[in-house]
């Protein structure tokens, strides 16, 4: 039933695509679209990885170059019975995370240096546990490949804009205009929230799963959803489209966001830790079940990449 709604929400998308290149176009435009658009499908199949962590200029590392972080992401793929991905650091100060790849054998699974060096382990756990839930889920393909055809039809309604302007004619239909300029950009919006706010839920159930440890990924979404709201994230101010990529999206209003409120969210997982039995959030520090000793409490994360 998954895979039958992504079919379809993909096939929307690539609709929406087609019917604004005919409205730019004429029939001529709409194959046009639909080539540009099955292109845009095969590439990202194949390249989904490579242009995400391109565009955030990841570097990846090993046990050797970030042993904490790299370690602590095999153990949860581990725990996941997923294949080891590989791991990239983003040199941003705005906390957030991402994973990315066409399936499981493919995948990566990047952080912030700012996410690392803010959180704790466990609350850094929990983070790394939901993007391999998104992984598990195999929902880092969709996720891109939506990102990029939703990116493209707001470029191409950008172009038509451009072109209506400069009718000075008068030439072509005002409805049309109207029809490139907004609603094809909206409902590739609407599109693109209905498939990352359910997966959002999903990534964090399994995350929950994955870690054992549901308050911390709560605790890691309250701290990362108020600090990625106030530093400025390049990235997705150049490419709106990469914020459903995300473990929290960046200066995204409520109306327009692809996740749900990140209130939202912690009170699922709360409720999910009710369904687990774990203990609540401000209880006394127990050792995680991916350290056997329980760190004290430290004003900077263990796993700042900066040694800081």
């Amino acid at each position: 039933m998954s895979g039958m709604k992504t079919t379809m929400l993909l096939a929307a998308l690539t609709a929406l695509f087609m019917a604004l290149g005919y409205t730019l176009g004429g029939s001529g435009g709409a194959v046009i679209a639909l080539l540009v658009a099955a292109g845009m499908n095969l590439f990202t199949f194949w390249n989904a990885d490579k242009i995400v962590l391109r565009m955030h200029d990841a570097r990846e590392v090993d046990a050797q170059s970030a042993p904490d972080f790299y370690n602590l992401v095999q153990q949860l793929a581990q725990r996941a019975q997923l294949p080891m991905p590989r791991v990239y650091i983003i040199d941003q100060d705005a906390p957030n995370a991402f994973a990315t790849g066409r399936n499981p054998e493919n995948a990566a699974v990047a952080a912030t240096s700012g996410l690392l060096a803010m959180l704790s382990r466990d609350e850094v756990a929990g983070v790394m546990a939901h993007e391999l839930g998104h992984v598990k889920n195999r929902d880092t393909l969709i996720m891109t490949m939506v990102a990029t055809i939703a990116g493209a039809i707001s470029m191409l309604a950008n172009f038509g804009l451009f072109f209506r302007s400069g009718d000075r004619e008068g030439h072509g239909n005002m409805v049309a205009s109207l029809l490139a300029v907004i609603v094809a950009p909206f409902a590739a919006m609407i599109v693109q929230m209905a498939i990352s706010r359910t997966r959002e839920y999903g990534a964090d159930r399994a995350g929950a799963e994955i870690s054992g440890n549901p308050h911390a990924l709560a605790s890691a979404l309250a701290k990362i959803s108020g600090r990625a709201e106030m530093i400025p994230n390049p990235v997705a101010e150049r490419n709106p489209a990469a914020a459903q990529l995300y473990i929290v999206p960046t200066h995204v209003s409520e109306l327009f966001s692809t996740h749900p409120a990140t209130e939202k969210r912690i009170a699922a997982l709360q409720d999910i830790a009710a369904e687990m039995g774990t203990s609540a959030i401000g209880s006394a520090p127990r050792a995680s079940a991916l350290s056997p000793v329980a760190a004290p409490q430290r004003r900077r994360s263990a796993l700042d990449p900066h040694g800081r």
